[in-house]
């Protein structure tokens, strides 16, 4: 896999992650204030924390976006039934799932590129 390619998939997953991140902290101006908003403007922070070092060259950033993102799709998808899903409940959850994709396939890639 090129380079470039490489670059361009871990420039996309930072980007996700950054309108994840400040969509869910925008929340807080939309809804009510609850329990469940905080937490999900704190999970919005860390997100964004996320995002600013997969802008960078770290592999660890790349395993804690898959950690997150991951596990951030994994607990909120059997929540609910999917006919009762919104459709920003269901853009986030998929967006959380092809973030952990692509960095998956990104940290694989790093791994098995000659070093220099």
């Amino acid at each position: 896999m090129p380079v470039s390619s490489v670059t361009l998939q871990r420039q996309l997953a930072a980007t996700t992650v950054a309108v994840s991140g400040v969509l869910q902290i925008a929340a807080l101006w939309q809804n009510r204030l609850s329990e469940d908003l905080l937490v999900t403007a704190l999970i919005g922070s860390i997100y964004l924390l996320v995002a600013l070092g997969l802008f960078g060259r770290s592999r660890f950033a790349l395993v804690v976006a898959v950690a997150t993102c991951g596990s951030s799709a994994l607990l909120l998808a059997p929540d609910l039934p999917l006919a009762n899903w919104s459709p920003l409940q269901q853009l986030r959850i998929a967006g959380d799932a092809i973030v952990a994709v692509v960095c998956l396939n990104v940290l694989w890639s790093v791994r098995h590129l000659p070093s220099i």
